[in-house]
C-alpha cells in the first residue's frame, strides 16, 4: 500500500513534462513511468514509438507537446471499445462473474445503487450458494442499495434455480433489472464454467442475458487477468468492471486490459463507499490519467 500511496503516474509524468526540452531522458522516463503504471511492455513500446515519431515529424522540442500527444493516444485507444451498458431488455439480466476476492459481491451492491440513482428498479439474486457468507454479504449490500434480493431457500441450493427464481420474481413484479451473483471458485475450473453455462441456459428460458460482467481487481493487474482467463474464454463475458482503481499507480492497466481481452470496461470502482462505482468515460479517464 505504501508504494501506491507514494507513487502515481501523474506525479511521474509531471517530472517528464516539466523538463525544459525533449531529450533521451524524456523517452526513458516516459517508458519507465508507463511500465510502472501497468500499461504492459507491448502497449508501452507502441505508445512511446508512436509519440516519438510524431515529435520527429513536427520537430517540436516542448515536453508539453508530448503530454498532449500521450493524452490523445491514450484516449483514442481507450475509445476503440464501447463502454455502454446494454440494459434495454425488460427485465435486463446481468450475470456478474469473477474469481473470489476481487470484490464481486460488493460490486453488485454498488452497481445496484448506481442503477437506483437512475431510477431503475433492481432485484439481485444470490446464486453464489456455495458460500453462506456471500449470501449474507449480498443481502447487506442489497439493503444498503435499497433493492430486493432473492436468497437460496436452503444452503447449497442449485445456483441455476436461484437465478431462475430471481428472474421469475422480476417478471412478476415488473422489475427492470436483475443482477445475479455467481460462484467465483469451485473445485475445478471446468465445474465452475459448467455451472455458469447452466445458469445461462436456465435464465435464457425466461429472458435474454443482457450483460455478463467480469469483475477484476485493478491492484492485482496482469496477475488478476491471468486468474480470470477461464471466464473470458468460456464465460461469454461482454464487459469488464475494474475495482480498487484508487489513484493512477495502476492506471495503465485500464488500457492494457481492454487491448488484451478485446472487451470494453463498462464500470469502474474507485473507492470503498457505496456510491464509488461509476460508468467508464474514456475522455475523462485519459484526462485524469495524463493530466
Amino acid at each position: 500500500m505504501a508504494e501506491r500511496a507514494s507513487w502515481s503516474l501523474g506525479s511521474a509524468l509531471r517530472g517528464v513534462f516539466g523538463a525544459k526540452t525533449i531529450d533521451e531522458d524524456t523517452w526513458d522516463d516516459l517508458e519507465s513511468a508507463l511500465i510502472r503504471a501497468d500499461f504492459g511492455p507491448a502497449v508501452t513500446e507502441e505508445i512511446v514509438d508512436g509519440i516519438r515519431a510524431q515529435v520527429e515529424r513536427y520537430r517540436t522540442t516542448d515536453p508539453r507537446d508530448v503530454q498532449r500527444m500521450l493524452r490523445e493516444v491514450v484516449e483514442e485507444r481507450l475509445a476503440k471499445y464501447d463502454p455502454t451498458l446494454k440494459l434495454t431488455e425488460r427485465p435486463a439480466v446481468v450475470l456478474v462473474v469473477g474469481v473470489n476476492g476481487v470484490g464481486k459481491t460488493t460490486t453488485i451492491g454498488k452497481f445496484a445503487r448506481f442503477l437506483r440513482t437512475y431510477d431503475r428498479s433492481v432485484v439481485v439474486g444470490a446464486a453464489d450458494t456455495f458460500r453462506a457468507a456471500a449470501v449474507d454479504q449480498l443481502a447487506t449490500w442489497a439493503e444498503r442499495a435499497g433493492v430486493g434480493i432473492v436468497r437460496p431457500e436452503r444452503e447449497g441450493q442449485d445456483p441455476a434455480s436461484v437465478a431462475f427464481q430471481t428472474v421469475e420474481k422480476a417478471k412478476q413484479d415488473g422489475t427492470e433489472i436483475v443482477i445475479i451473483d455467481t460462484a467465483g471458485r469451485l473445485h475445478t475450473k471446468g465445474g465452475l464454467m459448467d455451472e455458469l453455462g447452466k445458469i445461462k441456459r436456465v435464465v435464457e428460458k425466461q429472458a435474454p442475458i443482457s450483460e455478463v460482467l467480469l469483475v477484476l481487481d485493478a491492484t492485482t493487474g496482469q496477475n488478476g487477468l491471468a486468474q480470470a482467463e477461464a471466464f473470458i474464454e468460456h464465460g461469454g463475458v461482454t464487459g469488464l468492471v475494474l475495482t480498487k482503481l484508487d489513484g493512477s499507480a495502476k492506471g495503465g492497466f485500464v488500457l492494457a486490459v481492454q487491448e488484451k481481452t478485446g472487451l470494453p470496461i463498462k464500470l469502474i470502482g474507485q473507492g470503498e463507499g457505496i456510491g464509488d462505482l461509476t460508468g467508464f468515460t474514456p475522455h475523462v479517464f485519459a484526462q485524469k490519467l495524463v493530466g
